[in-house]
């Protein structure tokens, strides 16, 4: 039961509506009832008492109530809610994607008389949730208040205002990005609409064509930290950043990245669904006679001038392991020539498991904070190459260190002598694993302040050691 009380309630009778209050295409319930509440000058919780809770209103881990929270109503919950923003229920089960969800879940346990309601994360019950655009919202009502809507990631854009909306899900403070300075992501919008068409053409769903090309492009923005050529990322995250993302990048690298690669998914998603990008697979692949990928094949070198990088082919080639080489690339080829997939998924193209699906923006900003607050691991912090590497290096400081024995029953000595070169090589070791862990720290985003404080490092070496780079191996 919510512990919520309204802040004008008489006897229990429900406030009577003075105000319409329209609903917004795809909105929430939740984000209905909010601006219900704003119009009478009240908190969102004026309303709550006026429905019999069963569970508790979703909160983020440390206090504050997620936006993207979803409220079902029983039919009486639902008459209720018409009566308060006077809008008849037909007019609002066709704007509201939730409103008919849930029935099933209530009972006759409530007490009588009551009108039911609970709580649900909304993206679990319709769809991903979006902050929709404020300017729009204040056009419509002629208040700038918070709209929450089912959006997908291809229908993000508010081309009348310019505007990206960003995910529901997470607290970090921001609703919308400003996109005047970056016209291409309208534009990619605009072409989305046939790529959606020709997906469906093909039998394909096109959220199945969407995810698959976000995990593929998702990749590239992980991977493109390293690459040198790389200049047309960087320059549109600086200018949704608002001309700089400074001191910030990291938490704009999380933040904006599904605004930042949107041209570059459509484009991918573009390029997939031709047939004669699968035709140049077929024939990199050797056709019917198997031999081994060149990372200069024709395919790769296509789609890396379809996203407008020409230098990209050989590193997308080189990516084994991912959505898009290990997945599309050797479904389509499995298909062509009768193989069994491995995995047991069929051969389904378009699927994508769930270790190549893009991390979501809050756990990014989790793992950030965490490394901002110190109480990250050294594993979590370096990428999974530099991970082996590292590990490698003290495996074998171990068991030279564990090799010594004082004991050995040589004269004092020897024993001495072999004592110490053990000790002085084992050292020259760990002192490598140490700056490679610090210089794979300092990679993935770690402050060099922290990188110095743990590893007990000089400024001037932390500083030396990110502009020179971790030591060659021996």
């Amino acid at each position: 039961m919510s512990s919520q009380a309204p802040v004008i309630r008489e006897a229990g009778r429900v406030p009577v509506a003075v105000f319409r209050v329209a609903p917004v295409g795809g909105e929430t319930t939740w984000s209905l009832m909010c601006r219900i509440a704003a119009r009478y000058g009240q908190e969102p919780g004026w309303l709550l008492a006026h429905w019999q809770w069963k569970n508790h209103q979703p909160r983020h881990p440390g206090g504050p109530a997620r936006a993207d929270a979803e409220v079902l109503l029983d039919r009486a919950g639902r008459a209720l809610l018409a009566g308060l923003c006077r809008v008849d229920e037909e007019t609002l089960g066709q704007a509201l994607p939730s409103w008919k969800h849930g029935e099933e879940q209530f009972t006759g346990e409530q007490r009588a008389g009551a009108v039911g309601a609970l709580w649900r994360v909304g993206g679990t019950v319709v769809g991903p949730v979006a902050f929709g655009c404020r300017l729009c919202a204040a056009r419509r009502s002629g208040q700038a208040v918070r709209v929450v809507r089912y959006a997908e990631r291809w229908q993000r854009v508010c081309e009348r205002h310019h505007r990206w909306q960003l995910d529901a899900d997470v607290d970090h403070g921001l609703e919308n990005l400003d996109l005047c300075e970056s016209p291409e992501v309208a534009q990619a919008q605009r072409r989305w609409t046939g790529v959606e068409r020709r997906a469906r053409r093909a039998g394909v769903e096109p959220a199945e064509v969407f995810g698959l090309a976000r995990a593929v492009v998702c990749r590239w923005w992980e991977q493109a930290l390293g690459w040198g050529e790389e200049r047309i990322w960087p320059a549109r995250l600086h200018r949704l950043a608002g001309g700089d993302a400074g001191g910030r990048f990291w938490w704009w690298h999380a933040v904006a990245r599904d605004a930042v690669v949107f041209p570059e998914v459509v484009a991918v998603a573009d390029a997939l669904l031709d047939s004669a990008m699968e035709e140049l697979a077929w024939a990199d692949s050797g056709r019917e006679q198997i031999r081994p990928r060149s990372t200069d094949g024709a395919f790769c070198r296509e789609l890396g001038e379809r996203v407008g990088r020409p230098w990209l082919g050989p590193l997308v080639a080189a990516d084994y392991d991912g959505p898009l080489v290990a997945g599309w690339l050797g479904t389509v080829i499995r298909r062509r020539r009768g193989i069994e997939d491995p995995d047991g998924r069929g051969q389904d193209p378009w699927w994508v498991s769930r270790e190549r699906q893009p991390v979501s923006t809050g756990v990014q900003l989790r793992l950030l904070a965490e490394r901002e607050n110190g109480t990250i691991s050294w594993r979590k912090a370096v990428p999974d190459s530099d991970r082996a590497r590292l590990e490698r290096l003290l495996d074998e400081a171990v068991q030279m260190l564990s090799d010594v024995h004082v004991h050995s029953g040589r004269p004092v000595a020897e024993a001495s002598r072999n004592l110490l070169r053990f000790l002085v090589r084992g050292s020259e070791i760990l002192d490598r694993a140490l700056l490679e862990a610090a210089h794979a720290a300092l990679e993935a985003g770690v402050p060099p302040q922290f990188v110095g404080e743990w590893g007990k490092i000089p400024a001037d070496l932390v500083e030396e050691i990110a502009q020179r780079g971790p030591a060659a191996d021996d």
